[in-house]
């Protein structure tokens, strides 16, 4: 379970985008930094895809690898964010013929080679994505992928026919179904508003709202997919134009802390009994001042990454965030 949305463009041009990871605490996340001149190579299967990295890359990564990311951006400010897609993603079977990617190496590729939407529409129409995991990861990981530049959004799902590469005009994303269905389902909350429905007279009697919110009656609160879209589909089209980078960074946390999930909200069977799915991180990718920002379950602070002074001569992965506590205020 995911979210993933742009923020409103700040007054002063600053694009964000937001996203949660949901997920039981299952799988080895680190920080992951990938080199500016990284010569990658998907090595899910012989004669993997390669390609030479023009832009440096930091995010999430995975079981020690700094080329396998679930979320990420880049130096010339493109995002890219792996949701997972259950019953809805077909990987395929390998061609050996070069084009053949790990689903984990997508990010490293699109994010290390292409600055815009435009190119990375172009570098995924150039890939195969293999039904094959590497050894580290014994299921299949079913996904599709979100990318953003300052203007655009995409989405690359796998169908049984192929990939299919979409704009996606709300840029806002979630999980199962694919993304037309979401966008269909759209119609059916044309209704919400932020202020509240005018009062009606019915027999003489006038009716009017107690308080305010009832504009949003109908909102869906519960964690499924569809209804997370609607949600932050209807937060950013209400959200208020921010004023400049702070506004819209703060924006942006404020929101995605909407999505968050703790212990005890949505369980799932697990290999020794019922685990608990978690908001394990949370992102902004500031697309203009190429700031990455992160949250961990495990500590209430945000930290900002600054890839303009990030090192990126060498790819590494390091640890998360340590786990911490509230700040305190004495008064």
């Amino acid at each position: 379970m995911c979210t993933n949305f742009k923020y409103p463009k700040a007054v002063d041009g600053t694009v964000c985008v937001g996203r949660t990871m949901e997920f039981p605490a299952e799988l080895p996340w680190q920080m992951g930094v990938l080199a500016s001149n990284h010569a990658g190579q998907s090595m899910v299967v012989p004669n993997g895809k390669t390609w030479q990295a023009k832009y440096g890359v930091v995010g999430f990564s995975g079981f020690g690898n700094p080329q396998w990311y679930a979320d990420g951006m880049n130096t010339a400010g493109l995002s890219a964010h792996a949701l997972y897609m259950p019953a809805h993603c077909t990987y395929y079977a390998p061609k050996g013929d070069g084009s053949d990617i790990g689903a984990l190496d997508v990010i490293g590729f699109v994010l290390g080679t292409c600055s815009s939407t435009d190119e990375a529409r172009a570098a995924l129409g150039t890939i195969n994505v293999v039904n094959k995991m590497p050894k580290e990861i014994p299921i299949t990981l079913p996904l599709h992928f979100i990318i953003h530049d300052k203007d655009s959004c995409i989405v690359a799902e796998f169908h049984a026919d192929g990939i299919r590469i979409s704009d996606n005009p709300v840029q806002v994303a979630t999980n199962s179904p694919y993304l037309d269905w979401h966008l269909t389902n759209v119609a059916n909350y044309l209704s919400l508003s932020p202020e509240n429905p005018a009062a009606i007279d019915i027999g003489g009697t006038s009716f009017a709202a107690f308080a305010q919110g009832q504009g949003f009656r109908g909102l869906p609160g519960d964690s499924t997919a569809p209804s997370r879209f609607i949600r932050a589909l209807t937060a950013v089209r209400f959200a208020a134009v921010p004023a400049d980078r702070d506004a819209a960074e703060l924006g942006t946390v404020r929101t995605l802390h909407g999505f968050d999930i703790v212990a005890g909200d949505v369980a799932e069977p697990g290999p020794h009994g019922e685990v608990s799915e978690l908001t394990m991180w949370s992102t902004v990718s500031d697309l203009t001042a190429n700031r990455y920002l992160v949250n961990v379950y495990a500590n209430p602070q945000w930290f900002a990454i600054d890839l303009t002074t990030t090192d990126f001569s060498t790819s590494r992965v390091s640890a998360l965030p340590a786990a911490g506590v509230m700040a305190a205020l004495t008064l």
